[in-house]
């Protein structure tokens, strides 16, 4: 691909050198030719028609050797009218058949022949006839002699000679500067198509490695021009489908991981319910508190069951973007104060230490009043779970900015650092034995997540392994900002 480049630049160059040689040339000849021809006929005529030179030629067509005398006179201003022996001189004709009386020529014995001109001063006109195609320039002027009958034919004819001569000169230097110019544009072409070609050379080889699946081959271009432009576009390219390969890898591992993590999560309650069930089924003597013990156990894990099965649907329709807020505007403190009450009475049989502080007239919100609730409930909910018994859990809430603040903070196990991050995975649990004997599910924090972002909220948690956990949920007072 660079070679053939390469080639097609370096003719275009040289295409142009000729096209632009050619026009030069065709201009300077024509050119050349204008004034030349435009130069004889009006210096011939500025000499001949001045009076006294006509007189002088009048007055010596009467004499003896008027011929003589004429060609005397026309010498002395040959400087003037150009003649130089060879390539422009005169004649001096006989005013009836035309015939050469004296000339300037060096070869006396080269005749001329009888042109438009010639006949136009035989019928006794003056001709200054300029004719671009013809291949010579000539004058005819009448001269009548003063006192007597004498007609000569003062006739001046240029060959063109000097104009073809300079129109080769041109010629010569034209091809000349075309030579070099070819020289020059192949050179210049050359340094320009490695300057052009190197970047597309080097954006051919990264696409090429981008096939093979190498993303980290970078194209150093530092130039601010469009191939620079175009090379940091190329490399900010490759690194968003790095970018976005990587996350897919990471997304194929988090799937995997959701889909053994749901396999795990309903084999274990099946494999309950189905080992009761067999038991029950294989012993028909079974004492009454025994089978009421298990039809319990069978009931929990069917709703453990359920409970997965609902979460994994709210965080389905989440994922698609057909779930949808319900706003209205409610009381966000008689919210927290509901929730608070719904899990006091458990608190109490733990021996919690359970505190609610809020702020004197929180504002009204915008938002929905039972997704908000099921946040709330589920972060206290595992602050309850993880907190140990004779512990402490602070509910606090407060107005800041445009913003509705909640903060639950607890003594409990805390969360190791290393896996502060994972919080809001699916299925992430920081003590997996106690989640399963609670019955949770670990999706909680996980819809959590979902719901406050749909209302252009946040979380943030803060815990310290050993020392207690403390979850900050922020609201915006207005309600989502896309909120139709």
């Amino acid at each position: 691909m660079s070679r053939s480049l390469r080639i097609k630049l370096v003719f275009v160059m040289l295409l142009i050198i000729v096209l632009l040689m050619i026009v030069v040339l065709m201009f300077l000849v024509r050119g050349v030719q204008d004034f030349y021809t435009s130069q004889f006929s009006s210096q011939i005529e500025y000499v001949l028609t001045r009076r006294e030179i006509v007189n002088q030629l009048r007055l010596a067509a009467g004499d003896e050797d008027a011929v003589q005398q004429m060609s005397e006179i026309l010498r002395v201003y040959s400087g003037e009218l150009g003649i130089d022996g060879s390539t422009r001189n005169f004649y001096i004709l006989d005013g009836t058949a035309a015939t050469v009386l004296e000339t300037s020529n060096d070869d006396r014995s080269a005749g001329i022949s009888i042109t438009p001109g010639i006949l136009t001063a035989l019928l006794g006109g003056e001709s200054y006839i300029e004719n671009l195609r013809s291949d010579y320039m000539d004058v005819a002027i009448p001269i009548r002699g003063a006192e007597s009958d004498a007609f000569y034919i003062v006739y001046i004819i240029d060959n063109k000679q000097t104009a073809q001569s300079l129109t080769t000169q041109i010629f010569t230097l034209i091809l000349q500067a075309v030579l070099i110019g070819f020289i020059i544009s192949i050179a210049v072409s050359l340094v320009i198509s490695k300057t052009l070609l190197s970047p597309i050379r080097g954006m051919t080889n990264a696409a090429a490695a981008m096939a093979d699946g190498d993303f980290s081959r970078k194209i150093g271009v530092d130039s601010e021009d469009e191939i620079g432009i175009l090379a940091q576009t190329f490399n900010d390219m490759a690194a968003q489908i790095e970018m976005m390969l990587e996350e897919l890898k990471r997304a194929e591992v988090l799937r995997r991981e959701f889909v053994a993590n749901v396999s795990h999560e309903l084999r274990t309650p099946l494999t309950s319910i189905r080992t009761y069930a067999e038991t029950m089924s294989d012993s028909s003597e079974l004492p009454p508190e025994t089978e009421a013990e298990f039809l319990h156990v069978i009931i929990n894990e069917s709703d453990r069951m359920t409970k997965i099965v609902q979460d994994l649907l709210e965080l389905s329709r989440f994922d698609s973007g057909n779930s949808t807020l319900s706003i209205e505007e409610f009381s966000i403190e008689q919210s927290i104060r509901d929730v608070y009450a719904a899990i006091a009475l458990d608190a109490k049989k733990r021996d919690h230490t359970f505190n609610l502080e809020l702020e004197w007239r929180m504002p009204m919100i915008r938002g929905d009043k039972a997704r908000i609730e099921q946040v709330l409930m589920n972060i206290i909910t595992n602050a309850h779970k993880y907190t140990p018994d004779g512990g402490r859990i602070d509910v606090y809430g407060l107005n800041s900015g445009g913003h509705i603040k909640i903060t639950i903070e607890d003594t409990g196990i805390g969360i190791p650092h290393e896996e502060l991050g994972r919080v809001f995975d699916r299925f992430f649990r920081v003590d997996k034995a106690r989640s399963r004997e609670s019955g949770g599910t670990g999706l909680g924090l996980s819809i959590a997540k979902e719901i406050v972002t749909m209302h252009g909220g946040d979380i943030l948690i803060e815990s310290t392994q050993g020392v207690g956990t403390s979850v900050v949920v922020v609201l915006p007072i207005g309600g989502p900002d896309n909120e139709d």
